[in-house]
This record gives C-alpha cells, structure tokens and sequence, in this order.
C-alpha cells in the first residue's frame, strides 16, 4: 500500500515580500497556507541594507529586518513556514497538484502560489561580491537615494539601464554609463534621454575590470575591450543593470511565459493559465520590481485563491 501523500490547501512556494504577504491574507482566510521557503528565505531583501522606501518605516528598516518582520507575522497568523525547496510541479490534470520537494518529499495541493521572484544579474567578478550591498547594488531605484551627490557608474545597455541611469542622473553629480559594446540595445527613445543628459557620461567598448574600494565601493577601473586601456573613476556607487532571471524553469512546461520566463497573468489578477495556481511578486513582474508591488500582488494572489477555493464550496 502506497504511503498516503500529505494533501495541502494553500501552498505558497518562496518567501520574499510577495510569498509572505501572501501566506499572511492566506492565513487570516483560514486556508492553512504551507510556504516552502525556496534557497534563500527572505528573497532578494535579504541581501539589500537600508530599505527606505518601503511606508510604514519613517526611519528606513534593514531588508534582514524586514524580512524577518515579514516571516513573524506570517507564522504568528497561523503560516506553517517550511524549509526547502519546490524542485518539480505536475499541474496537468486537474487540482489537487502533485508538488515535489527537495529530492525525497511529494505533497499535493489544490491551490499553489508561486512567489519564487527573479534573481538579478551579475557581472562575476569578485571585487562586485564582496562589496554587494556596501556601494553595489543591482536597483538603482531602491538605492540611489544613498548617493545622492556622488558620482556613480552603472553597468548595462538596455533599457532598463538606461532608465535607471536617467533616475540617478537627478540625484547624482555625475553617472558613467558603461557599456560593453559600441551601441546601445535600448530603444531610440530611452538612448536619446540618456545622450541628451549632461551629466551622463556613456563609455562605449567599456568593461568592468574591478571594483575598487576595502570596505565600500570607491572607484571602479574600466578596461577598453577594443585598445585595452585602463582607466580608474572615483565613483561611491555602482549599479549593475544586466537584467534579472525569473526564478520560473520548473513551471515551463504548464505555464506561459515571456520570452525572458516572466510568468503571464490575466491582467488585474494574479491567474495563471492552470485553473487553481497563482503567480505573484518579481516572478510575473519585469516591469516594477519593487518590494512594495511585490506585497500587494502577494495580497491579490491569497484573495484570488481564496475565491477560487471558496467557489468550488471547499470547507476550510
């Protein structure tokens, strides 16, 4: 006789400020929400210093804090918060879904929210790790407030890049701009803001050889990959704008994605294609990214479920 499989209500699969907002209207909805936790609890927060744009917070809060702020309320209201990581979901068929954990565990569910958020880019190198978060950052609108009046220099061609290069142009002296190849991949209209901002200097055929600095970011040396010159800028800050990676492989076969694997949702809800599962934070957003949109989307996908349970007359 086959070992019976634990059957869950509400799973919620990552943490983060999406996943926990969920678990907590989830909670409060008395669905029982079981969070698995994903590789790093917190989600990308747990990596950031100040978070100051986050209301509620007048004197800004650590994203550590915050994050474990988030995790006590959630499991305050009744969140069975697990640690581990969702490796496979079968979402053929109809719900309750077959959920593998880790290697060894399988649960069903018959509802999931997925809140597994996206991982930013990085350039590599090591002088760029052992300074993330005391000058380095990958978000510029969540960090550019530090260096107001600083030179900085961001990493990127895009435009995303280029956006956020116009955003620290406001508040920075000055913003060097580099990029890898002899032109942008931005549209025309976000490359003519960025030439046409004076205090934004583009170096083309540019790459990052190191990030100088003991303690915190200052200066960065560039390499010119076409004469293979060097050069050294002051700088206090330096943002990387490469691009994140939605943390979404192990629903591509069930769910549609972009082509970058943002997942796609009926717009105004968090619905997914697959009847009973739910998408929610930087997981289905490339556009906002921010801590903030993440909750509130978290909030949308627990309500969505909760409907969609309550229709089908499930007693909780």
């Amino acid at each position: 006789m086959s070992e019976q499989l634990e059957h869950i209500h509400c799973l919620i699969i990552g943490s983060g400020p999406a996943g926990y907002t969920a678990a907590i209207y989830a909670s409060r909805a008395d669905l029982k929400p079981v969070m698995y936790t994903g590789p790093q609890p917190g989600g990308q927060l747990t990596i950031t210093t100040d978070v100051e744009n986050y209301p509620g917070y007048p004197d800004g809060i650590m994203g550590p804090e915050m994050m474990e702020n988030f995790r006590k309320q959630a499991e305050r209201l009744g969140t069975d918060i697990r640690y581990g990581m969702v490796t496979k979901v079968d979402f053929s068929g109809k719900p309750p879904y077959k959920i593998q954990v880790d290697e060894s565990k399988e649960v069903l569910a018959d509802t999931v929210i997925i809140s597994t958020g996206a991982s930013a880019k990085w350039l590599g190198i090591e002088s760029e790790n052992k300074l993330n978060g005391h000058g380095v950052s990958a978000c510029a609108v969540c960090d550019g407030f530090f260096f107001r009046g600083k030179d900085v220099a961001i990493v990127g061609a895009g435009d995303t890049a280029c956006e956020e290069a116009s955003y620290l142009a406001k508040i920075c002296s000055k913003v060097y701009m580099i990029v890898r190849k002899g032109e942008f991949k931005a549209s025309k209209a976000m490359q003519h803001r960025v030439e046409n901002t004076p205090n934004i200097e583009i170096l083309f055929n540019s790459e990052t050889d190191e990030i100088l600095g003991e303690n915190k970011v200052e200066g960065v040396r560039i390499k010119n990959n076409k004469t293979g010159e060097l050069t050294t800028l002051a700088i206090g800050g330096f943002f990387v704008a490469i691009g994140h990676t939605p943390n979404t492989q192990i629903f591509k076969d069930y769910l549609d994605m972009d082509e970058t694997g943002y997942l796609i949702t009926t717009p105004g809800t968090s619905k997914t294609k697959v009847e009973g599962v739910f998408a929610c934070g930087d997981a289905q957003d490339k556009t906002y990214r921010q801590a903030v949109t993440a909750a509130g989307s978290g909030c949308m996908a627990a309500l969505d479920a909760e409907r969609y349970l309550g229709a089908l007359g499930f007693d909780m």
